[in-house]
């Protein structure tokens, strides 16, 4: 099945170009209307009197080449097909609708099919007496022996500093000179860990296994140089920097563009920004640009770091306001601010105390928890947001720190449920964190009432229920718990943990789920698959078990 929302393949990019220039917010877009398959976006507030900047080549790459046409970058861009040269007709027509006395300056990427007809459009506006020149863009440096580098992302910088230049009224040989020294400074290297899909076609596995990426991948989805095998972020942007270093020195101030491809969520383009940082480039590190789709390639899960070495008026020209709905504004980079604050700490102070059984059980529970977690996500993938795991997994690894280093006041059971409960309000993100703190504190007030265990677990049952909204049959984790702490009250451990399993096993039968993020799911997701929550429960009552015995 296509993975790819469209109404008409024939029609997919003429509609998308509508829908930017109707969304535009500055209302400086417009159409030249002369045939359906050319297609040509251009400022409408354009007059002539200044040299003209003109860009494209293939759609997909948005947001260029429409999303920089406006004052301060391009003054017209002609889109192809997707992945696809625009017509020399189209091209020969964009110059003629936008050139005045001034002339103007084509800035392509380097690929042949938007080399040819840009340079044939532009000998043949030449016939009609206009000034045309033209800069081919060539900053990917992850083909070093390829005497043909494309033009990548850091076109988008050229476009930024020979806009800035045309509007300040310089001539035509001074705008291609600043767009051409830019050419020269800008070093650009992508990653992916999968490549595009494309309209239509259909949903396959791609060449790039599980858990590797591919360095230097094309923005068409053509194969890279290399591909190494890891997807942690620290070590990409390592690799990444070391290839621009090389290519920019090591003592230049730069300026980086970090452009999503398309497919990376903002969660981690902020995190491969906090890596960059903190990489070998820090030091030489002077402005950020995004992060931000700028030359995409449709939905691909991957990114590009684009480097340009900077000078005054490069920095001038990159950080001029401009009127267009692709363009990032350029920002100086600092350090993250921190704001002192103090913390809000209990009222009670805690004592730790030693009690060598306590202290198994308690790494007992924690350690099945934490192993548990990549379980427990693939079976909320299935019925909720897939952090399950990860939620309790998180509350587990602050216990058992705490555990560890001898700060948990193991001999005293009423202090440690209600510090338990106070931490996980803090560590476990979420409603989760909430109820299982409601449950432990709870519990912990109950046994400073001298309350018995079991009896002082079921009241924080309870109140979880109180709170919560949730019950039993609810498909929660109340279907293992509230069984396991009956049992626990009534019998033995041994007797909890099989009705742990028991209630656990229950729930994949249970065609509705009245609370949690399951309950937004239709029971056709639900059959035949546990609650997560419940197997939580179940597992830390079976390994209870294993440890006591």
């Amino acid at each position: 099945m296509s993975r790819f929302f469209f109404n008409d393949r024939q029609q997919l990019v003429n509609d998308a170009i509508e829908g930017v220039i109707i969304s535009s917010r500055y209302r400086n877009l417009t159409r030249l209307e002369i045939d359906p398959a050319i297609r040509v976006v251009v400022r409408n507030d354009w007059d002539k009197s200044k040299v003209a900047i003109i860009s494209g080549g293939g759609s997909g790459h948005e947001p260029a080449h429409v999303g920089f046409v406006g004052r301060g970058m391009l003054t017209a861009a002609v889109c192809g097909d997707l992945f696809a040269s625009p017509s020399v007709d189209a091209v020969l027509n964009a110059i003629v609708a936008v050139t005045g006395d001034r002339g103007c300056l084509l800035i392509v990427k380097n690929y042949t099919g938007d080399r040819l007809n840009f340079g044939l459009a532009a000998e043949k506006a030449k016939k009609h007496g206009l000034k045309v020149e033209m800069v081919i863009v060539g900053d990917d440096i992850s083909l070093p022996d390829n005497k043909q580098p494309r033009g990548i992302a850091g076109t988008a910088l050229v476009h930024k500093i020979a806009g800035f230049a045309a509007e300040q009224g310089k001539s035509l040989s001074d705008v291609k000179e600043i767009a051409q020294q830019a050419c020269d400074s800008v070093a650009s290297m992508g990653v992916a860990m999968q490549t595009c899909n494309l309209p239509g076609s259909v949903d396959e596995e791609g060449r790039i296994k599980g858990g590797h990426v591919e360095l230097g991948l094309g923005i068409h989805g053509e194969p890279g140089a290399s591909t190494i095998d890891t997807q942690n972020s620290k070590e990409i942007i390592a690799t990444l920097v070391k290839h621009l270093r090389q290519k920019t020195g090591a003592n230049a101030k730069l300026a980086v563009l970090i452009n999503n491809l398309g497919g990376v969520s903002s969660l981690e383009m902020a995190l491969l920004t906090r890596e960059l940082a903190h990489s070998a480039l820090k030091d030489q590190l002077a402005y950020l640009i995004g992060p931000a789709p700028l030359v995409s390639a449709l939905d691909m899960k991957g990114f590009s770091l684009s480097a340009i070495a900077l000078n005054e008026n490069f920095i001038k020209a990159l950080l001029a306001d401009v009127e267009t709905a692709g363009w990032q504004p350029m920002v100086k980079h600092l350090a993250m601010p921190m704001q002192k604050h103090s913390l809000l700490r209990r009222e009670v102070e805690i004592t730790p105390s030693d009690n060598a059984a306590v202290k198994a059980l308690v790494a007992s529970v924690t350690k099945t928890l934490i192993g548990q977690e990549n379980h427990l996500n693939a079976l909320d993938a299935k019925v909720g947001d897939g952090d399950t795991g990860s939620t309790f997994a998180e509350g587990a690894r602050d216990i058992a720190q705490l555990n560890e280093q001898g700060e948990l006041p193991l001999n005293d059971a009423a202090a440690l449920l209600e510090l338990v409960g106070d931490r996980l309000a803090t560590v476990m993100g979420g409603s989760s964190g909430v109820l299982m703190s409601i449950f432990f504190t709870a519990a912990g007030q109950k046994v400073g009432e001298k309350k018995p265990l079991p009896e002082a677990l079921l009241f924080g049952l309870e109140q979880m229920k109180r709170y919560g909204g949730a019950d039993l049959g609810d498909r929660t984790l109340i279907d293992a718990l509230q069984p396991a702490l009956e049992a626990l009250k009534n019998t033995d451990l041994q007797a909890a943990a099989k009705a742990a399993q028991e209630g656990a096993d229950a729930t994949a039968k249970m065609q509705k789920a009245n609370a949690g993020r399951s309950s937004y799911v239709n029971s056709g997701n639900l059959d035949g698959v546990k609650d997560p929550g419940a197997v939580a429960v179940a597992e830390v009552f079976a390994d209870l078990v294993k440890s006591v015995a």
